[in-house]
């Protein structure tokens, strides 16, 4: 009876301890190069520090909903130009400095310089000028009316950084968020600290951690170890149902807004050529790329928007799996034989694991590749700032960020003016059913246009401890908000 009694106090203790659990371990695959948001495309860098270390005038919700930040409050002129925020008070950085309106022009103007180096920089090219009224209230004019301004606002690359800590924010990040940076221990992991002075609701969680982990074996064997408490964007498909099998574990599948393409270097030759492109978009087998890469998971796509957008248009006909047809078009266009290009695979298994079936589907219609498999920082400086590529596989998990192929300077080099004259004409537009006609026609143009071979949206599948509540089941932004994350009982 003793030994009972004593082994049901253990069990007691050690059930009070789990239950004031105050820390989190997050499983990622894939490391940061560094800690702005605000000057890298890495996507990688928003999932540690979006809301958590950074926030912006506005954020986005769990459901994608645009939501106050740091402006409680704004007001719209009647012209549609003129914002102008009420910002919190009380609120300071972490590194103990105030956070006023000054910090907002800074960060605003920063990112829409001439020497920015803002990885979406076009989401401020229509500011025209971001004024401190006083210390809590920003005003900021635009050249035209813009319908999707507060969402622009909400975006990772638009957070509010202050002068004073700049010089080191890659290495330092400093932000008004619910959690503090504490360490970066580079090539195993990211530590953050609850930020006790925080303005607004504080986080459950007493610390956090990112662990990297790239190899999908090393994955599952930290999951069942219970290593990590949760692996966000789980990299093994495969090992799912396992885990959907195991009471420990809850798997989270939800949608993501990541198009995952075939990216096609417009400006290369031969992809140059729409004849190419469609032959190349023609030789690919969705489905066989979703079952033998994500184990079925992800929806197939045909043009570069989310298929859970109301606005979506299904255009998946436009190129049909049909190989003889791809090999007419190649000859049309002067390749009977077919040629050789590169293929540029970053570190993820959608695009390693689909790259080796899609390029033994282009083996098909003559098309050959040489395969490089890259790291993250190597994918950025070779294929994303250097267009050294011929093809390339990634998936732009941005919200609604069709708006970059009316960019020529973009990693894909398309130039069409009619493309950019319509998405412009939607920067300005704010009648709804006038913007989702322009969004329809912006998804057929690119689609007719081949742009780049379309393959499926990226679904977010996540394994998550059973008693881990608050992790996103979407994911309408590059975020893993962890400031309602907390253990129950």
């Amino acid at each position: 009876m003793k030994s009972i009694l004593l082994s049901s106090a253990a069990l007691l203790i050690a059930t009070s301890a789990y239950a004031a659990k105050t820390d989190v371990t997050i499983g990622l695959q894939l490391e940061p190069p560094h800690l702005d948001p605000t000057s890298a495309a890495a996507g990688a860098i928003d999932q540690v520090v979006y809301s958590n270390i950074f926030e912006g005038l506005t954020r986005f919700g769990s459901d994608g909903a645009v939501l106050p930040g740091l402006a409680k409050s704004w007001d719209i002129s009647e012209d549609g130009t003129v914002y102008t925020f009420k910002l919190h008070s009380g609120v300071t950085f972490h590194d103990g400095t105030s956070f006023e309106a000054s910090d907002v022009v800074f960060s605003l103007d920063r990112a829409r310089a001439e020497d920015s180096t803002n990885a979406q920089k076009a989401l401020f090219n229509g500011i025209e000028s971001v004024e401190a009224v006083d210390a809590t209230t920003v005003k900021v004019t635009l050249s035209a009316s813009q319908g999707n301004f507060l969402f622009n606002m909400a975006w990772g690359d638009a957070v509010i950084v202050a002068p004073e800590s700049i010089a080191d924010i890659k290495n330092n990040p400093v932000g008004t968020g619910a959690f503090k940076f504490s360490e970066w221990r580079q090539g195993d992991s990211i530590s953050l600290v609850r930020n006790d002075s925080y303005w607004g609701t504080p986080a459950a969680l007493e610390s956090a951690t990112f662990k990297y982990i790239s190899e999908p074996t090393a994955a599952f064997a930290a999951v069942m170890a219970e290593d990590v408490d949760a692996f966000y964007s789980y990299p093994a498909p495969e090992n799912l149902a396992q885990f959907e099998a195991d009471p420990r574990f809850t798997v989270l599948s939800g949608n993501t807004e990541g198009e995952t393409i075939l990216a096609i270097n417009n400006k290369l030759e031969p992809f140059d050529d729409v004849r190419v492109r469609r032959a190349v978009s023609m030789a690919i087998d969705r489905q066989a790329i979703i079952d033998g890469a994500m184990f079925g998971y992800g929806t197939p796509i045909g043009t570069h928007f989310a298929p859970h957008n109301p606005d979506y248009v299904d255009l998946t006909g436009n190129a049909p799996f049909d190989p003889e047809a791809a090999k007419a078009l190649l000859a049309e266009a002067g390749y009977p034989d077919g040629f050789t290009t590169t293929l540029k695979l970053p570190p993820p298994s959608y695009a390693r694991r689909g790259g080796e079936i899609i390029a033994a589907q282009l083996r098909e219609i003559g098309i050959e590749t040489e395969i490089s498999n890259l790291e993250w920082a190597q994918w950025l400086e070779q294929a994303f700032r250097g267009y050294d590529f011929g093809l390339t596989i990634v998936s732009h998990t941005e919200p609604m960020d069709i708006g970059i192929y009316a960019r020529p300077e973009y990693y894909f080099q398309y130039d069409n003016a009619e493309f950019q004259d319509l998405i412009e004409a939607l920067g300005v537009e704010n009648d709804p059913a006038t913007r989702s006609e322009l969004l329809r026609q912006a998804q057929t143009i690119i689609s007719e246009d081949y742009v780049n071979g379309y393959l499926f949206q990226l679904a977010l599948t996540s394994v998550v401890n059973a008693k881990l509540t608050g992790i996103w089941e979407d994911a309408p932004t590059q975020a893993i908000d962890l400031t309602a994350v907390s253990w129950s009982d």
